[in-house]
């Protein structure tokens, strides 16, 4: 996994042609913040802060998950969105 690749399939998420479903877009965001920041931290987001509690979970769930392993499912789920459209 090269930071390239990394930085373009970022680049590629922000063009698909459709926008993908709200479960693949949180798999997205766990894996890019798992990517850059490694694992979650801070407080979950209570109350009526469903989007952020969401997002939270799903960073919540790569825990533990390598910073270059996170960054590699990122490109391929990239790639694999980017084939199917």
């Amino acid at each position: 996994m090269s930071v390239e690749a990394f930085e373009n399939a970022v680049k590629n998420s922000k063009n698909l042609k459709s926008k993908p479903s709200n479960d693949i877009l949180l798999k997205l965001y766990g894996l890019y913040k798992q990517a850059t920041e490694g694992d979650v931290s801070g407080e979950r987001p209570g109350g009526f802060d469903f989007k952020g509690a969401a997002k939270y979970d799903a960073w919540t769930e790569l825990r533990g998950k390598d910073k270059e392993l996170a960054a590699q499912e990122y490109i391929d789920l990239v790639e694999n969105l980017r084939s199917q459209e």
